[in-house]
C-alpha cells in the first residue's frame, strides 16, 4: 500500500495513545506477514519480525539480507503532548465534578481548551495472581476543559492557563465526587478494584481531515509524531533487505526526554540490533562491525515557515509545505545531522525523486531536539535528523501538507534500501 494522506489520517484516528500506535502498527505488520517476538524468548535467525515493549515497537526484516549486512534504521516516536489523568483524579469544585489532569510534554495548553475530549491509554488489571495490560479507548465526549470568559480576564486578552489549576476537566455535576476510574474501568469491562495501575490520557475527538480549497492540507491531532510513525511504517514495509537490514524503531516518551526503559535513551534499540546478529549465529564482534557500517534516520516533524510569524524563522532557511522532506541541522547538536549523514539522506531523496529542504533554527531562539542525538550517542551509529514540515506543532490539532506524506515516506524508503 503506497503512503497517502488519507491512509495516514486513518492511522492517526486509530491511534489515540502510544499504546494504540503500537497496536495499529503491529496489526499492519501482521497483515504483511511479520511475526511478533517476545523479548523473554529465544529469537529465530532469519525472517520478518517485530517486538513491542509498552508504548515502543521495533521491527526488522532479514529475509534476503547479506549475512554481514549493516543496518539502516528509521526512528520516530509514538507519544504526543496531551493532558494526562492524575493518580487521584476526582474533585468537586463549586458543584462541578472535575477530573484532575496535568500536561504531558510541551503541550500548547490553550489549544486544549473548549474541546470535546475522550480518554485512551492502558489499564493494568489483576487477573487472578497475574497482571494483564488492557488498552482502553472512550471516544464519547466525556471531558471538557472550559476556557475563562473574556469578560473575566483582567485585560480582556485572555489568560495563560496554569498547568496545576486551569487544565482540569469538567465531567459531571454534584456535591460528592464521582469515581472517574470506576467509570473508565466499567467501560473497559473490568472492576475498579482490579485496576492496579493505569496510564490514561485525553485525546481530541475531532477526526483527522483532508482540508484546503484543493485538498492540499491535512488537519489532524498528533501529527508530531504519528506522521513519521505512519510514513516510516509504510517505508519499512516497502523496503527491500539486501545490502542493508531495514529496521523501524518507534519509541515512547520522546516528548519528556526519552529516559525510560523503552525510550530512545534506553537499551531497547542496541539490544534488539545485537540480538538480531546473535540469533543468526554471529558474535558481539560481528555486531560491532555491522553497527559501525550502519546509519539511523531520526524522523520527527519540522517547522514550516509560519505565514503570520515569518520573523520567527531563520531568513535563509524558509520551509514550505508540499515541497518535500526536511533535513534538520543544528551545529550545537540539538539535531544529530552532520555532513556524512546529510549526504546520505540527500542521496535518498534524489533516488526517490523528491525535493529536499534544509532547515536551521534561528540562532537567537532555543531549539527543540529529537531522538537523534541520544540514539546516535547510545548506539554509536551515525544519525541524520529529518522530518516533514508542519504548522501548529504541539497544538491539540496540527497542520501539514497532504503531498508531503507520500514524499516523506518515499525518501525514508530509499534511505532504508538505497538504489
Amino acid at each position: 500500500m503506497a503512503a497517502s494522506a488519507q491512509s495516514m489520517c486513518e492511522f492517526i484516528d486509530a491511534s489515540p495513545s502510544p499504546f494504540h500506535v503500537c497496536a495499529t502498527a503491529a496489526q499492519r505488520l501482521r497483515d504483511a506477514g511479520f511475526t511478533e517476538l517476545s523479548e523473554t524468548e529465544a529469537w529465530p535467525d532469519n525472517g520478518k519480525f517485530f517486538t513491542v515493549r509498552a508504548g515502543s515497537l521495533v521491527t526488522w526484516n532479514t529475509e534476503g539480507a547479506d549475512a554481514a549486512a549493516p543496518f539502516r534504521v528509521v526512528g520516530g516516536h509514538t507519544d504526543s503532548p496531551n493532558l494526562r489523568v492524575k493518580q487521584h483524579p476526582d474533585r468537586v469544585v463549586a458543584g462541578w465534578q472535575v477530573v484532575a489532569l496535568q500536561p504531558y510534554g510541551g503541550a500548547w495548553l490553550n489549544s486544549w481548551l473548549d474541546r470535546d475530549l475522550g480518554i485512551s491509554g492502558r489499564l493494568s488489571v489483576r487477573d487472578g495472581n497475574r497482571i494483564e495490560h488492557r488498552l482502553v479507548r472512550i471516544d464519547d465526549p466525556i471531558l471538557r476543559v472550559p476556557q475563562l470568559a473574556i469578560h473575566l480576564s483582567e485585560d480582556r486578552k485572555g489568560v495563560s492557563p496554569d498547568p496545576q489549576r486551569h487544565v482540569n476537566a469538567v465531567w459531571g455535576l454534584g456535591e460528592r465526587p464521582g469515581s472517574f476510574l470506576r467509570f473508565v474501568a466499567a467501560r473497559a469491562g473490568v472492576e475498579q478494584r482490579d485496576v492496579l495501575g493505569f496510564d490514561l490520557m485525553t485525546h481530541d475527538l475531532t477526526p483527522s481531515a483532508i482540508t484546503g480549497a484543493e485538498s492540499e492540507f491535512v488537519s489532524a491531532p498528533r501529527l508530531d509524531n504519528q506522521a513519521t510513525c505512519y510514513a516510516g511504517l509504510e517505508a519499512f514495509l516497502a523496503a527491500d533487505a539486501g545490502t542493508y537490514v531495514p529496521v523501524l524503531a518507534l519509541f515512547d516518551h520522546e516528548e519528556v526526554g526519552s529516559t525510560s526503559d523503552h525510550g530512545a535513551q534506553s537499551e531497547l534499540l542496541p539490544t534488539v540490533l545485537e540480538r538480531i546478529v546473535l540469533a543468526a549465529g554471529g558474535s558481539r564482534e560481528d555486531f560491532l562491525r555491522r553497527a559501525a557500517g550502519s546509519m539511523v534516520a531520526s524522523g520527527d516533524m519540522a517547522h514550516a515557515t509560519h505565514p503570520n510569524y515569518p520573523d520567527r524563522h531563520e531568513p535563509g532557511h524558509l520551509i514550505e509545505v508540499n515541497a518535500g522532506p526536511v533535513l534538520k541541522v543544528q551545529p550545537n547538536l540539538r539535531y544529530a545531522t552532520d555532513g556524512r549523514t546529510a549526504a546520505a539522506f540527500a542521496l535518498a531523496c534524489e533516488q526517490a525523486g523528491v525535493p529536499l529542504q534544509r532547515y536551521e533554527h534561528r540562532a537567537d531562539l532555543p531549539c527543540g531536539s529529537t531522538i537523534g542525538p541520544m540514539t546516535s550517542a547510545r548506539t554509536g551509529i551515525p544519525t541524520v535528523d529529518v522530518g516533514a514540515p508542519q504548522l501548529a506543532m504541539h497544538s491539540a490539532r496540527e497542520f501539514m501538507g497532504a503531498k508531503d506524506v507520500a514524499a516523506y515516506s518515499a525518501a525514508l524508503q530509499r534511505f532504508l534500501s538505497p538504489a
